[in-house]
């Protein structure tokens, strides 16, 4: 019976959204905001939100509304340059590889964060060492670059020689362009091991 029981809190709860753009929680039997999705996540309840007309999973772009409403409340997490860098990889080839790149970097730094917490509150005295916020920056840019050759190395095998130089030659900027907004990313965490704020 338990392992039943565990089966119903892994499973995902159903969310229907109407056509007034309400949300109705099915497992709760009422309706629901943005913000109690939002309290959802950061609690790790997992969800899936359908059209209620249609019955398409519409689960991202109710994400990406959650993710709006918290940036318009002041909680800038996304820098502008980062916006527009990932928006200009939209319709590209390496949209793919970048996806993958940040799911990934994603639950790597999930994976460290509570050990990113006792940094930024003191854990260590007033030292805080900056090496290991350095070391998480290479392995991000290493991981990235990794990334890339599996692409290209794929790349080789599924297309000519000629096309894929091409290919390669013509994104050539736009890498540079995503290792400097890692390179700037790095430099936020930085800052934020200097001047630590408590949330």
């Amino acid at each position: 019976m338990m392992e039943n029981g565990d089966e119903t809190e892994k499973k995902p709860v159903t969310i229907k959204q109407y056509a007034n753009r309400r949300l109705y929680n099915t497992e709760s039997s009422s309706y629901a905001t943005l913000d109690q999705l939002c309290d959802m996540v950061k609690e790790g309840r997992d969800f899936v939100v359908y059209d209620a007309k249609t019955g398409d999973d519409i689960t991202r772009a109710v994400l990406t509304q959650i993710i709006l409403e918290q940036e318009g409340k002041g909680e800038n997490l996304l820098p502008v340059s980062f916006l527009r860098q990932v928006i200009s990889f939209y319709d590209d080839g390496l949209g793919v590889v970048l996806s993958k790149y940040l799911e990934q970097s994603m639950k790597a730094f999930a994976g460290n964060q509570e050990k990113i917490r006792n940094l930024m509150r003191g854990t260590f005295g007033e030292f805080m060492p900056m090496s290991q916020f350095e070391a998480w920056g290479r392995h991000n840019l290493a991981f990235f670059e990794s990334t890339l050759d599996m692409f290209k190395s794929e790349g080789k095998t599924q297309s000519s020689p000629a096309n894929d130089d091409t290919t390669f030659g013509d994104r050539s900027n736009d890498i540079q362009d995503l290792k400097k907004q890692l390179e700037q990313m790095q430099s936020r965490l930085n800052a934020l091991a200097i001047n630590p704020r408590n949330n």
